[in-house]
């Protein structure tokens, strides 16, 4: 096969492999067509007013301060006296959208949503707002427009503040409460004059909803135990005292009035959310007015926690939700119907399967169906209520289950189909590399008249299964899965001639060695994959790593170097030991690594000036210099601008136009150096941490670091490597230049080596992802890494600095690796076969370990495991390029012409 049109299939079955996760695993389970039911008994409430404090723990708004006396002395006195209280246990994942969607929507938002990210309504839905008569909202531009747009009709309001008003550097973010209020406040007062909105005020099925951000954004700024934390539910309960008052005076007192408090989600000590710890999952609940009971006193109750005696609140009954029964509770309070989200789905499967291999969910098929329904109307007829009810809630359980299991009916078929093709595939590159890098196998004739039988054969295999898909009315998707195998196993296939001379010479090798070479390379790709969930792993690999050198006895003609890589590799690999970033900022730590390039560049510069007069006109030393005063600049900013916001003064604007420039400027610096091996790398280490400081919050400012002494040495070890096995004469890399190219001519065969090189640049990709974190997941992001640039709250641009932030150990990793092979006289294209391979092999691990459940941080992980895996060849492909770029470019200035004297 052509190069390009090899090129273009890889990308193509590459695409189809990605995308599928997202059909698979992610697609929704909301099918709309049920008829709305309404309850004939009239309704206690004529409106509804709900509060959500976002980000409020149940145990911070609970429990009593150090001096005995109530943190939300309102709100305390209303569960004491006139309402009731619980705890509303979230489901996971623990993130604004998915919470508000589960309290307003009455379900649990399906993960496909995470394909679509923040879009208003990724997936329709119904919710109580959409139910009601009239709906008025106030608060955060992130949250209100998805339920004012998936509302039928205009009968849902939005009054949003300004997307720039959620600052984390701001002096209190407790003003985007007050903010709320305020607007509530005028908007009653402004209805008095208003005859059309009072009326609608004063009609019936009406929902007043005040969505509150300070405390969310508190908590992430300086910690839920923090005195601003603390201080803002102080503020939310003094705002819903004076709101709940208002309202009665508003409305004559009329009783008529339900009022409801609750939470999105929590957060932990570290200012996180989206797991499923008991800080992010328990949020409180308080329900006080018209159709809610008074507080129930009782002797004793149990629940697995230890709250009750924590809060001084075990003699008043604790009533504890599902986050979801909420908008049923908020639909019965005032009468409208219950949010319509999903139908079952039998009969909608039975359509589309054949009749002979449909298999229905036994607990719960038709016959079961009807016994259920009939024993429960039997035990209503005989007045065993509780019966009834128990019976009531195994079927609900049972029809859930019936939904999950119809849902996800075709998984299995459409997982082998994909599997099938993850293997045909990489058995295909797995012998072009044999067939066209290596010195295995002979050229072999083919036999035209076996190959035009192959292809019928394989065009009737495709033919028949689409027909089986057609008479299913399956979606165009599933033919793309189903048949992408067969054009593959049909180039598998057309290659047994070479599969058959490989065999021959694999088995005249020596059979220990075959298997124990294979072993090894199982081994090292489990490792790769164990290591994305255990970082661990990856301290257990550079830990073989230092011992290479000792075991290829490559020590024996390099001491010095073998004992520095050891040590190097020892040191990465503390790395991985260590916690999290974010969740503890530690600046002095970012001030010392930037103190420390510093160092390192000094002692670099004396050498490179001592060794060779390359300098004569000081116009290069000069681009040095600029980038260490540029490290230098980012260090102080770093220092400066997190002393700012410790103290409540914001981003200096200074600091923030210092960043930006760093960050533009970089690049250019770096390719205004000379390209000569050590000093375009040390050029790329400068410009890379000037950058790298001012995203950092802790110890991983020292990791780049690291990181690039240990690929230094590693590309000096690999010419130790290249002359021990005679494979070349060891070029001298203290004059080689990445502008000189190679000619075609000097590439070489692969080498069984080289296998061991693909490998460890893998294993280096990998550690440069995790080696400080997971920072594959945005939930696991602090925003304290972009201080230095912004600290208003935006999404894309805090993305793109941390996917910036993640790149930069990867531009290491790569333009050591170009190094590497341009030194090492290795094909780009046969490297690029190696590593296709292996990261093939690691995505079908992780296409059967993607998750549709659990936590929103483990549903994230498990997908973005699988699309970094399955993108590596894409993204290498892209960073070979930016590499070249980076070592050979050079960006040519006007120097000033020397005039010599006679």
């Amino acid at each position: 096969m052509d190069i390009p049109i090899f090129i273009l299939a890889g990308l193509l079955v590459h695409c189809v492999f990605l995308v599928s996760i997202f059909d698979i695993y992610f697609s929704s389970p909301l099918v709309h067509g049920m008829t709305p039911q309404q309850t004939p008994l009239p309704p206690p409430a004529k409106r509804l007013v709900l509060f959500v404090a976002d980000g409020l723990r149940a145990d911070s708004l609970y429990e009593l301060d150090s001096n005995g006396t109530p943190r939300a002395p309102y709100l305390r006195g209303i569960l004491e006296n006139i309402g009731s209280w619980g705890i509303s246990h979230t489901r996971v994942p623990t993130e604004s959208r998915p919470g508000h969607v589960a309290l307003i929507a009455g379900f649990y938002e399906d993960v496909s949503a995470v394909a679509k990210g923040w879009k208003e309504n990724p997936v329709e839905f119904d919710s109580v707002f959409n139910e009601s008569k009239y709906t008025w909202s106030w608060g955060s531009p992130d949250i209100l427009p998805m339920f004012a747009k998936g509302a039928t009709g205009d009968h849902v309001y939005t009054f949003c503040y300004a997307a720039e008003s959620e600052d984390f550097g701001a002096e209190d973010a407790a003003k985007l409460d007050l903010w709320v209020f305020d607007h509530v406040k005028s908007f009653l007062n402004s209805s008095r004059s208003n005859q059309t909105l009072f009326s609608a005020l004063n009609d019936e099925k009406v929902v007043l909803f005040l969505h509150l951000l300070g405390i969310d954004t508190n908590g992430h700024a300086h910690r839920p135990n923090s005195r601003e934390y603390h201080e803002n539910i102080k503020l939310v309960d003094e705002g819903v005292k004076e709101i709940a008052s208002l309202i009665d005076d508003f409305y004559g007192n009329d009783g008529k009035t339900a009022f409801i408090l609750t939470s999105d989600h929590g957060m932990t000590d570290w200012g996180s959310h989206g797991a499923g710890h008991p800080s992010e999952t328990l949020t409180p609940l308080i329900v006080w007015g018209a159709g809610v009971n008074y507080p129930q006193k009782v002797t004793s109750q149990f629940f697995q926690d230890n709250f009750l005696k924590e809060w001084k609140l075990e003699n008043l009954k604790r009533l504890d939700v599902n986050q979801a029964d909420i908008a049923p509770l908020m639909a019965s309070l005032i009468g409208v119907p219950f949010p319509l989200n999903s139908v079952v789905k039998m009969s909608q499967k039975k359509e589309t399967t054949l009749s002979f291999l449909f298999t229905p969910f036994k607990p719960l098929s038709a016959s079961e169906q009807i016994n259920f329904l009939k024993k429960i109307r039997l035990y209503i007829q005989q007045q065993k209520y509780d019966e009834a009810v128990s019976l009531c809630k195994t079927l609900i359980n049972l029809a859930l289950e019936g939904l999950s299991y119809y849902h996800t009916y075709d998984r299995l078929f459409l997982g082998l189909s994909i599997a099938v093709g993850f293997v045909g595939w990489t058995t295909y590159v797995i012998l072009v590399i044999i067939k066209a890098h290596t010195n295995l196998t002979k050229t072999v004739q083919t036999n035209k008249k076996k190959s035009t039988v192959l292809f019928y054969g394989f065009a009737s295999a495709g033919m028949i299964i689409a027909f089986f898909l057609l008479i299913q009315t399956c979606p165009w998707t599933y033919y793309i899965y189903c048949l992408l195998p067969v054009p593959v196993w049909y180039a598998v296939v057309k290659e047994i001639p070479v599969i058959q001379d490989l065999a021959t010479n694999v088995l005249s090798l020596h059979i220990g060695q075959s298997i124990g070479f294979l072993l090894v390379c199982i081994l090292g790709i489990e490792i790769l994959v164990f290591s994305f969930f255990y970082r661990s792993a990856l301290t257990v690999g550079l830990l073989v790593f230092a011992g290479w050198p000792v075991i290829t006895q490559l020590w024996i003609q390099a001491k010095t170097k073998a004992l520095i890589w050891t040590l190097l590799c020892a040191l990465l690999a503390i790395f991985p030991l260590m916690p999290v970033v974010g969740r503890e900022p530690n600046i002095p730590l970012v001030i010392a690594a930037g103190l420390l390039t510093l160092l390192i560049s000094f002692f670099s510069l004396a050498s490179l000036c001592k060794n060779e007069n390359k300098y004569r006109d000081n116009e290069d030393l000069k681009v040095y210099f600029y980038q260490m005063f540029s490290v230098a600049l980012s260090t102080y900013v770093v220092s400066s601008t997190h002393d700012s916001l410790k103290i409540k003064q914001g981003l200096p604007v200074m600091n923030q136009i210092i960043s930006w420039m760093t960050l533009v400027s970089s690049p250019v610096l770096l390719l205004l150096s000379p390209t000569f091996l050590f000093e375009r790398l040390f050029s790329i280490l400068l410009s890379l941490m000037s950058t790298y400081l001012l995203l950092s919050t802790g110890y991983e400012a020292l990791f780049p670091l690291a990181l690039f002494g240990l690929m230094f040495v590693w590309i000096n070890m690999e010419q130790e490597a290249l002359q021990y096995y005679g494979l070349s004469l060891k070029p001298k890399l203290a004059v080689f230049n990445f502008t000189c190219a190679m000619d075609i001519t000097q590439f070489r065969q692969l080498h069984l080596d080289d296998v061991r090189r693909s490998f460890f640049f893998v294993f280096f990709i990998v550690t440069a992802f995790f080696g400080t974190g997971n920072i594959a997941s945005i939930n696991s992001f602090d925003p304290a890494s972009v201080y230095c640039f912004l600290t208003v709250f935006s999404p894309f641009m805090m993305g793109g600095l941390l996917l910036l932030k993640v790149a930069i150990p990867f531009v290491l990793v790569s333009c050591a690796f170009e190094a590497v092979q341009v030194t090492t006289q290795l094909s780009s294209k046969s490297l690029f076969l190696i590593v296709l391979v292996i990261s093939d092999i690691m995505a079908l691990h992780f296409f059967f370990l993607v998750k549709d459940y659990g936590s929103w941080l483990d549903i994230g992980t498990s997908i973005s495991h699988y699309v970094l895996v399955m993108s590596l060849t894409i993204f290498m492909m892209v960073m070979n390029g930016l590499a070249q770029l980076l070592t050979t470019q050079r960006l040519g200035l006007p120097r000033r012409t020397k005039h010599h004297s006679t």
